[in-house]
C-alpha cells in the first residue's frame, strides 16, 4: 500500500508561481511512476506530467511543458510540481497519482492523494 499527500496549494495572483508537494509513505518502492493530474470544476481531470521513481526523466502533456517541471526526490519520497507564470484557467485541484505506467490516463493509476487547491486571480 501507499499513501499519498499533497501540500503546497493556494491562492496567487496571475503570473505568479507556486510549488506543489507529494510525500509518499507505506511502499514507496512499490510503485514505478508518479505524476500530476488537476481538475478543474466542471472539468475532467486531466494530467500535467508522469516521471519514472525514482530516477527518471518527466514527460509532460503538451499543454504544461512550458510552464510546469515535475521532480522526485527519492531520499525523501516526495514528488514536486513546480509552477510558474500561473494563469486563471490553472486553477484547479491538483492531484498526485502513483501506479506502474508512464501515462496521462488517469484510470492507470491506483493511488491518489486527497488533492491541493490551486486558485490564480487575474
Amino acid at each position: 500500500q501507499v499513501q499519498l499527500v499533497e501540500s503546497g496549494g493556494g491562492s496567487v495572483q496571475a503570473g505568479g508561481s507556486l510549488r506543489l508537494s507529494c510525500a509518499v509513505s507505506g511502499q514507496p518502492y512499490s510503485i514505478n511512476t508518479m505524476a500530476w493530474f488537476r481538475q478543474a470544476p466542471g472539468k475532467e481531470r486531466e494530467g500535467v506530467g508522469v516521471i519514472y521513481v525514482p530516477g527518471g526523466s518527466p514527460h509532460y502533456a503538451d499543454s504544461m511543458k512550458d510552464r510546469f517541471a515535475i521532480s522526485h526526490d527519492s531520499a525523501k519520497n516526495t514528488l514536486y510540481l513546480q509552477m510558474k507564470s500561473l494563469k486563471p484557467g490553472d486553477t484547479a485541484m491538483y492531484y498526485c497519482a502513483a501506479g506502474y505506467s508512464i501515462s496521462l490516463r488517469s484510470i492507470d493509476f491506483g493511488y491518489w492523494g486527497q488533492g491541493t487547491q490551486v486558485t490564480v486571480s487575474s
